[in-house]
């Protein structure tokens, strides 16, 4: 007896992306999607297979990610954004719904969604996973999106 196993290659080209981001901290934001584009480009994607969606902030990134997902134009879709724990526990908050919503998707719409979203409970450090010391999430989502859309398509 053979054992079948897959795997998703790294090859981005012929695949569509679409990436959602948020504009609220766009210091960090900004990071991050130039690191998911350059990922994107590096591994064989075309800029015309790349669509962009920036929205306010974190809480609105689900609906256009849900969007994006829905018409299956898209091989996998990356959300990307910043959020920083402040003095109130409204950041927790944000990131626990964030998180389960983008899994909700993803499972409803059998599409591959990847959270690109830095949490963290200090500037210094979203500002190290936002393309210093801990590398670039926008870039770790993006890979993760091309090896996850080429899983699915092995399967079709």
């Amino acid at each position: 007896m053979s054992t079948q196993e897959y795997a998703g290659k790294l090859i981005a080209t012929g695949l569509k992306f679409g990436i959602v981001v948020s504009r609220f901290n766009d210091f960090l934001t900004r990071q991050l999607i130039a690191g998911a584009l350059d990922c994107l480009a590096r591994h064989g994607a075309a800029e015309a297979d790349i669509v962009v969606a920036w929205v306010p902030g974190a809480y609105e990134i689900p609906l256009a990610v849900q969007k994006l997902a829905q018409g299956k134009k898209c091989s996998a879709v990356v959300a990307l954004g910043a959020v920083v724990q402040g003095a109130t526990p409204h950041a927790e908050l944000i990131n626990t719904q964030l998180a389960r919503a983008l899994m909700q998707i993803a499972l409803e719409s059998g599409v591959p969604v990847i959270d690109g979203v830095v949490a963290a409970e200090t500037l210094e450090q979203a500002i190290e996973r936002c393309g210093t010391k801990s590398g670039n999430r926008g870039w770790i989502a993006a890979q993760s999106a091309i090896e996850m859309a080429n899983l699915f398509a092995t399967w079709k």
